[in-house]
């Protein structure tokens, strides 16, 4: 009986080890499932952020912000990290009304308006979103297909500066514009805005000089070579400068019979440069004229001299010349210089069926030629153009959707490629 007793008490001790140990097992297992899972969550993610940061040739800081933005103790004067979009953040975006464009050829480009940035890789047929935040895309600028930057206004006279260096699929926040002048870059870390200069790529901004009674903005070629329109009582003056803006030259003056308003300067080479001057405006009309120089400065080319009835006299000239040269429309519409030989620009006729209408030159602006299309859209229009023969044309309208035309025909012929939604 005491040897029966014995042998029963090991097997009860037995059991209770074996289901002891098989619980144990059970949860480790459990244990090691679960690791397995959510350690590959942060892996995934460490990823994405790893080539985030590899593709933000300007934006180092910005991705160790970006590993503690998701707490809340991100520094509030840290850049905002890249962004990755994926498919499914772009199926909501509403893309109607686009507010920059730029393209580094004819098939491949992009386009922005509130809140979005997006690509296009066969001419404005097709476009995917590649960046969405908060705020209106105001300019955009290639470098190459590869390096792009685009200004976000926000509110205020400064714009949020984000960068991409593999063609748009990454982006992120690099310093923030010190106006809203032109931006251009003239290599991956020079770039300038008006009279001001950049060296780190957006991060920090330098003043350079400009003229008194300065109107319009000035524009520096680069960080030597500027140029400036100025009024005094009855006379516009062009100035340039080729010490950094440390001495001013007058390099075109001309009588004024009414004040300037504005004034927009691009160029293609440090001793080019292409002006247009605006002036009075009155009855949906406003007068405008278009010089340019390609010897510094020496000799200039009337381009264009829009003298209009509501507006007066285009600058520069008196009210009882007309021998233009002429661009269609009422209003002057988007400049876009393509060299020192070719130049676009955009008319506007908001009394017109059709508002929208384009001339462009070939040979320096000596001659100056009008397509005869006309487009739809009273509100802002966008000029991209890639060459001689081959550019894009959006047309816009509030409470309507943006449309894209292109050309292969030097500007004659436009065809719709696209209705922005």
């Amino acid at each position: 009986m005491l040897k029966n007793k014995i042998m029963m008490m090991v097997l009860g001790v037995s059991l209770i080890l074996a289901g002891c140990g098989s619980t144990d097992n059970h949860k480790g297992s459990q244990k090691s499932d679960g690791a397995t899972t959510t350690g590959n969550k942060p892996s995934s993610q460490q990823t994405s952020n790893s080539n985030a940061a590899s593709t933000n040739t300007n934006g180092e800081s910005s991705q160790s912000s970006g590993k503690s933005s998701n707490s809340n103790n991100t520094n509030a004067n840290s850049p905002t990290p890249p962004t990755e979009n994926t498919p499914s953040q772009s199926t909501n975006v509403n893309m109607s009304m686009v507010t920059a464009v730029r393209l580094a050829d004819f098939n491949t480009g992009w386009s922005g308006g509130s809140g979005w940035i997006a690509k296009t890789a066969s001419g404005g047929k097709k476009w995917t979103i590649v960046y969405q935040g908060s705020g209106t895309v105001q300019q955009i600028f290639a470098l190459n297909h590869s390096d792009v930057w685009a200004t976000l206004n926000q509110g205020g006279n400064k714009s949020k500066l984000l960068h991409s260096n593999d063609g748009g699929k990454h982006w992120g926040f690099v310093g923030t514009t010190p106006n809203q002048a032109f931006l251009h870059f003239t290599s991956k870390t020079t770039a300038l805005s008006g009279n001001y200069l950049t060296q780190d790529g957006g991060k920090t901004w330098n003043l350079l000089p400009m003229p008194k009674d300065t109107v319009g903005d000035v524009y520096y070629h680069d960080a030597k070579n500027g140029w400036a329109v100025t009024q005094s009582t009855n006379v516009l003056d062009v100035k340039r400068t080729n010490d950094g803006g440390h001495s001013w030259e007058s390099v075109m003056s001309k009588s004024l019979f009414s004040p300037l308003s504005g004034s927009t300067i691009r160029s293609a080479g440090t001793s080019d440069a292409w002006i247009e001057l605006i002036g009075g405006t009155g009855m949906n009309q406003t007068s405008y004229s278009v010089f340019h120089t390609t010897d510094g400065g020496k000799s200039w080319t009337t381009v264009i001299a829009n003298s209009t009835a509501g507006g007066g006299p285009a600058p520069g000239f008196s009210q009882d010349y007309h021998n233009g040269p002429i661009n269609k429309g009422s209003k002057p519409g988007p400049l876009y210089v393509v060299n020192s030989q070719i130049a676009f620009m955009g008319g506007a006729c908001p009394a017109c069926e059709h508002p929208n209408s384009i001339g462009f030159t070939k040979d320096a602006g000596n001659t100056w030629v009008n397509s005869k299309m006309t487009l739809d859209g009273n509100g802002d229009a966008y000029l991209a153009i890639s060459d001689a023969n081959h550019g894009w044309w959006i047309t816009s309208e509030n409470e309507k959707q943006s449309v894209m035309y292109t050309t292969t025909d030097g500007g004659l012929h436009w065809n719709q490629v696209h209705v922005f939604h």
